[in-house]
């Protein structure tokens, strides 16, 4: 077949060899030829440079390592509502809560720390809409100037868990103090209760707190 080809044809096929030939063994080369791999750092590798705990490290190695350098004791867990009120200040509905109505006897604790907040005795009908007190256990809230510079915040002494709101001047008791507060922030105990033990935090709080006035301005509901 090849002879019977002008020299004009056998040029163009011999060409078309040439090149079908240099393609095979280039694609022979590549196949054999292993492909480049990048590597990554070893985990430790990326843990020296960052800071941040290896990637191999158990769960139960992390949680202690992110405790200890913290140091942060194991409040009780909160459902995500909870979590809304007492960590990021939230506030509940008026008439919706647990302790708006309560009228047994018995003492009010922390829902984080379960640190006792208020006595029963304190607890006295205002009609806003949240359990409201004229008296805390002593020691046991800290108050802090709202960022606007008008409402007083309250706190749990010991975890700083959010409770609400206090307000003066407002005469409903002779202690003329209304403490406004969120019922999911509070755990109710009746009284001949045993009361859980209070999970305390490593460094005791400020027990500064805000000089009460005598009859400020009556200040907006919780």
């Amino acid at each position: 077949m090849f002879k019977t080809l002008s020299p004009r044809h056998r040029f163009a096929f011999a060409g078309f060899l040439l090149a079908m030939g240099a393609l095979f063994l280039l694609m022979k080369s590549r196949s054999t030829t292993p492909l480049a791999v990048a590597t990554q750092p070893e985990p430790s590798v990326i843990a020296q440079k960052t800071g941040s705990p290896s990637t191999t490290a158990s769960p139960k190695s992390l949680s202690e390592t992110s405790r200890l350098s913290k140091k942060m004791p194991e409040y009780n867990e909160l459902t995500k509502r909870e979590a809304e009120i007492i960590l990021y200040k939230g506030t509940e509905r008026a008439f919706t809560g647990e302790y708006t109505d309560n009228k047994k006897k018995g003492t009010y604790v922390c829902r984080r720390c379960n640190a006792p907040l208020y006595k029963s005795d304190a607890k006295f009908e205002s009609h806003c809409g949240w359990p409201s007190f004229d008296e805390e256990i002593k020691g046991a809230v800290k108050r802090n100037r709202d960022a606007d510079g008008y409402r007083i915040e309250i706190v749990c002494q010991n975890c700083d868990g959010h409770l609400g709101h206090v307000f003066f001047g407002e005469g409903m008791t002779p202690k003329n103090t209304r403490h406004c507060v969120n019922s999911i922030s509070m755990k109710f105990f009746e009284e001949g209760k045993e009361l859980p033990k209070v999970i305390r935090a490593e460094e005791p709080a400020s027990k500064e707190t805000p000089k009460e006035k005598a009859a400020p301005t009556k200040a907006k509901e919780e």
